[in-house]
């Protein structure tokens, strides 16, 4: 079995959990670290991104920081994850948010992770409660009354991640990554905003 169809199983598995206690993930008292714990950082392992580090990997080479910090004007803020590659280059920034947030609506989370990626120069960053995974174009200088479909490159909800899942693995496992995956989907987002101008 490949490691994309461990990651296909894995995503499943996730997605099914989801399905199956829906009410009770959509609770208040469902908060953002379980969130994160139960199924933002087993959906990233699955995509092969050591999240918790197990490789010991020195703090400049980690893969993933978790509560990294960016300069965001005069504050200095820390987005949930940075997924880098070795050697510290970040790619993109996740935020992640409890499931009784609503990531296709509501304008503050928008416009925190395209201020967390705008500040740090990335193409592109990422908000997901797991039940929404929005991808923003981080090179559009946010604005804190833009609507959360300004620069907002692709939407999904858990229901698509297994049809979508060409498009998860080929851009954001780090398998792929390393191949240049992520930076054609950049090139191929910025060829899109050119032709639109």
């Amino acid at each position: 079995m490949t490691e994309k169809d461990k990651a296909y199983d894995e995503i499943a598995k996730l997605v099914e959990r989801f399905s199956d206690q829906f009410d009770s993930y959509k609770k208040s008292g469902y908060n953002e670290t379980m969130t994160r714990r139960d199924f933002i950082d087993p959906f990233f392992k699955a995509l092969g991104w050591d999240v918790d580090n197990s490789n010991g990997y020195a703090e400049a080479y980690r893969e993933v920081i978790h509560e990294d910090k960016v300069k965001v004007g005069k504050a200095t803020k820390a987005p949930d994850y940075s997924f880098r590659l070795v050697g510290g280059k970040r790619l993109f920034f996740v935020e992640a948010k409890k499931p009784n947030v609503f990531v296709k609506d509501e304008i503050q989370p928008a416009y925190q992770v395209r201020r967390y990626g705008w500040s740090a120069k990335l193409p592109v960053s990422i908000i997901t409660d797991f039940e929404e995974f929005a991808i923003y174009d981080c090179t559009k200088k946010p604005q804190p009354t833009d609507k959360t479909s300004v620069a907002r490159i692709k939407y999904l909800t858990f229901k698509d991640y297994l049809n979508e899942f060409e498009f998860l693995w080929d851009t954001f496992s780090k398998e792929r990554v390393l191949k240049g995956s992520f930076d054609k989907f950049v090139q191929g987002n910025q060829h899109k905003k050119e032709l639109q101008q």
